[in-house]
């Protein structure tokens, strides 16, 4: 069996089904881990929805910010985005199934017996793993209850540091930021949403969440996305898999059962730009 980590989709349906090819993915003995952002801002996030639905048990997805955005506009009428292309999905026929099925994605996935962590964006230096899948599954509980109410109040930057006794929407807001938006945070966990270029472009005291000093989940291989700025990246147990493949980079995978492998990746479709 082949665990195969893909990094943030966004849309890109043909570097998908390219990828998998690429990788020689089998359905009887393979899973595909994907860290978010399945839509959004590529031309065909209908298509990367109903591929990766269709592979039950073969998939692991946990929720992006972009597939957030998307269940948001679903389920709420937020606003749509001048850069959004999510239309398709709201105006398909099976569209009640697949907002269905976003919908109870996790924040994060956690394989106790490999000792991997799956998550989008990140996890500020105080927080353990058993906290993070804590602070996950009280948002999963939110999103099945009252999905309307978490999804029209998670939109905001504050607060901007943990804080245990965080309550009710301040909460949960908190921790989907944190998993589905985190670059830089500072050692003491505070966060901020402005810098989002390479590592070193952040002033101090802004580190990379994943570079904070006594990081609490230092001992678990984490895998997440999000920052196409960073690209592949992988050391001390971290695997960054978010090559940029909107914005015309290149869609990438990783064996996580042969980590010392080199990454897989297929070049970008879409025309070269920067992200927003």
């Amino acid at each position: 069996m082949a665990r195969w980590a893909i990094g943030d989709v966004q849309g890109c349906a043909e570097e998908l089904s390219a990828l998998i090819a690429r990788i020689g993915f089998n359905a009887d003995r393979d899973q595909l881990w994907f860290v978010g952002d399945l839509v959004n801002r590529g031309p065909d996030s209908l298509s990367v929805l109903r591929l990766v639905r269709s592979m039950d048990a073969n998939a692991v997805c946990v929720l992006g910010n972009h597939d957030l955005h998307l269940l948001a506009v679903a389920l709420v009428q937020a606003k749509l985005r001048k850069s959004d292309t999510l239309q398709a999905i709201l105006a398909a026929p099976d569209r009640d199934r697949l907002i269905e099925w976003l919908l109870r994605r996790p924040l994060a996935h956690h394989d106790a017996d490999k000792g991997d962590l799956l998550v989008h964006a990140g996890i500020v230096p105080q927080w353990s793993i058993a906290e993070t899948l804590g602070l996950a599954a009280e948002v999963e509980r939110a999103l099945e209850a009252d999905p309307q109410g978490l999804l029209c109040t998670m939109y905001g930057d504050q607060p901007d540091r943990w804080h245990a006794s965080l309550k009710g929407p301040d909460r949960l807001r908190f921790a989907v930021n944190v998993l589905t938006r985190l670059r830089f945070c500072t050692a003491q966990g505070r966060i901020d949403f402005k810098q989002k270029g390479r590592p070193e472009s952040a002033p101090a005291p802004w580190l990379p969440w994943f570079k904070a000093p006594h990081r609490a989940s230092a001992g678990t291989r984490i895998v997440f996305g999000h920052w196409s700025a960073l690209g592949y990246y992988n050391a001390d147990r971290v695997i960054g898999l978010d090559t940029g493949c909107v914005w015309g980079g290149e869609l990438t995978a990783l064996n996580l059962e042969a980590p010392e492998s080199r990454p897989v990746s297929v070049p970008s479709l879409q025309p070269r730009s920067i992200e927003e």
